[in-house]
């Protein structure tokens, strides 16, 4: 008896009517991969970084192929990994009414779980192309799709990210300083202080003697850049104030332990998108559970980690002021209960849970106005 024939390997399914495309973004050359009807192989083509013009072009040439093959012209659906050229590209191609643009998390798409696997520029666009058919074939899990926020939702979150930004700049200077001093044996000079002028005029060394001339010329510029971050945290709080005057913003500074920025980041982090159910709020977070159920195994790995960083950490930092200044709403009292039946042990991962049924109150408290039970408004 003779063995079977091995069966030839499956042909790309190209039926949908469309050209799919990926495109490998770099800051010298954009991979164009693209799949066409009437085709199983892909092609390539390589457009110069940052050139939208010859992109578009060359589009448009495989429109024009595959009009010369197969007698109509068709759609061009394409698809690019969220990175560092953020969504300016997504934006000027689904400006064109022949392209649908997709922008995708690179870190829900599948791979090979081997210790070393090959990882090139062809595969990556080879990869994507096969992932945005599976996706438009309505495959479930195959990948997640990045929401783009419109222009004005991504400028609102430069405040809050601007912030934080000098915020961290202001706090390294201040160290600087510190540890400049403290080489000489002064402690207890706090340079964020009004009179920090004044002060350093007074310093003396541990001999009693004036700070050495080039010293006390790095600590004036030192204080200088201080000053200038001072300022400028000033007036981009000053324009986050202004922001908090529009809702939902202003609806959650309204709750007593909630100040401005914990309502700008909540905002313009978080609650600026729609979500259909507390499930999705709680996995843009990254604050949803990760089961490990195979078998007789099941476990808890911990929240995923997978969502927005700014908007978990904050919402941690949330939960624990929360406890401090809503000790009598039905979350704080859920958190006790919870930490009482443990014997006062496993607070961290309470918080953890606090904070992610805080996120779903705020969410429907800013959405739909169901106000949070046992919650004290601030006095206006």
């Amino acid at each position: 008896m003779s063995a079977d024939p091995i069966s030839p390997p499956a042909a790309i399914r190209v039926d949908l009517g469309a050209i799919f495309v990926s495109l490998e973004l770099s800051k010298s050359t954009w991979l164009v991969t693209s799949l066409s009807p009437g085709s199983e192989k892909m092609s390539r083509h390589s457009v110069p970084g940052g050139d939208m013009p010859a992109l578009l072009a060359c589009l448009d040439a495989l429109r024009d192929k595959a009009q010369a093959r197969e007698g109509q012209r068709y759609p061009v659906i394409a698809i690019q990994e969220a990175g560092l050229d953020g969504f300016w590209i997504h934006r000027a191609l689904a400006s064109e009414d022949w392209i649908t643009s997709h922008v995708v998390d690179a870190a829900s798409i599948a791979v090979s779980r081997r210790h070393r696997r090959a990882k090139t520029d062809r595969i990556d666009g080879e990869t994507l192309v096969c992932t945005l058919m599976a996706w438009m074939r309505g495959e479930p899990r195959v990948c997640s799709m990045v929401r783009v926020p419109t222009i004005e939702e991504e400028d609102r979150r430069r405040i809050g990210r601007e912030r934080k930004a000098l915020v961290k700049e202001r706090t390294l200077h201040m160290n600087r300083i510190k540890g400049l001093l403290f080489g000489v044996g002064i402690r207890g000079y706090e340079p964020n202080r009004r009179d920090r002028r004044e002060r350093l005029e007074e310093l003396r060394t541990v001999d009693g003697k004036l700070l050495p001339s080039h010293l006390k010329a790095q600590l004036n510029r030192e204080l200088d850049r201080l000053e200038l971050l001072t300022e400028q945290i000033k007036c981009v709080e000053a324009e986050r104030d202004h922001m908090s005057e529009t809702s939902p913003q202003a609806m959650l500074a309204t709750l007593k332990g909630i100040g401005p920025e914990f309502a700008n980041v909540l905002a313009s982090e978080g609650l600026f998108r729609h979500f259909d159910n507390r499930r999705q709020i709680a996995a843009y977070a990254g604050l949803a559970p990760s089961p490990w159920r195979s078998g007789s195994i099941d476990r808890e790995q911990g929240v995923s980690k997978s969502g927005n960083p700014r908007l978990r950490t904050t919402m941690v930092q949330a939960a624990w002021l929360w406890l401090r200044y809503q000790p009598d709403s039905a979350l704080s009292r859920w958190f006790q209960e919870r930490v009482r039946s443990n014997g006062g042990r496993g607070k961290k991962v309470a918080i953890i849970a606090l904070a992610r049924k805080l996120l779903v109150a705020f969410w429907k408290y800013a959405v739909s106005g169901v106000v949070i039970e046992g919650a004290v408004m601030t006095k206006v």
